[in-house]
């Protein structure tokens, strides 16, 4: 059995028993250019190399994974501010993508500066991320069999940061994005009114 037909098992399994997630759609074109001009204002304001963006999307990727856990985020990637570019891992393996793009993509947005971050570790982590473009998806990862060599998206965001990690960090073997606050303080959530 590939990867790709264990995740798909794991996922169509994972959904059946967890119940019914919302689909969500995008909202209309001027609204959207709005949503995405605020994320964006809100990054560059808050954000620096290193930060995570944590994200609920509109594929149905999306839904699948904010369907599993029970927790209505799906996505999660590096900042890579300097560029306007997020570092993130999707099916397609670990790519970089424009910070419009990213943002483009999604429906709610949460900006965290992880625990580890300081000027150095953020430096390192964001050197690493780019070094890992190309890395192949871990499908069998989002299912607690990972590999050293493949990235899922949250796997990837706290994997930057693993020289800094503290005896007292308890990290899953599968990190769910709806968890990634565990090891990061919120700086920006796109649900709130600030």
């Amino acid at each position: 059995m590939n990867a790709w037909t264990s995740f798909c098992l794991a996922a169509i399994l994972t959904a059946s028993c967890a119940g019914k997630v919302e689909r969500l759609h995008p909202p209309l074109p001027d609204l959207r250019l709005e949503q995405d001009r605020r994320f964006t204002e809100k990054i560059l304001a808050l954000g620096k190399n290193g930060d995570w963006l944590v994200t609920r999307g509109y594929k149905v990727a999306d839904d699948l994974v904010a369907l599993a856990p029970k927790i209505p985020l799906s996505h999660a990637a590096v900042l890579d501010r300097d560029r306007a570019q997020v570092i993130e891992a999707e099916g397609k393996g670990v790519h970089a993508t424009p910070l419009s793009e990213f943002v483009h993509k999604s429906h709610r947005l949460i900006l965290i500066r992880p625990v580890w971050s300081d000027e150095q570790s953020s430096q390192h982590g964001i050197e690493i991320a780019r070094r890992l473009i190309g890395q192949k998806y871990d499908f069998l990862g989002t299912v607690g069999i990972n590999s050293a060599t493949r990235f899922y998206c949250s796997e990837l965001a706290v994997f930057i940061y693993r020289k800094y990690h503290r005896k007292s960090d308890r990290i899953p073997r599968v990190i769910e994005p709806g968890q990634m606050y565990l090891w990061g303080e919120i700086l920006y959530d796109s649900r709130s009114r600030n």
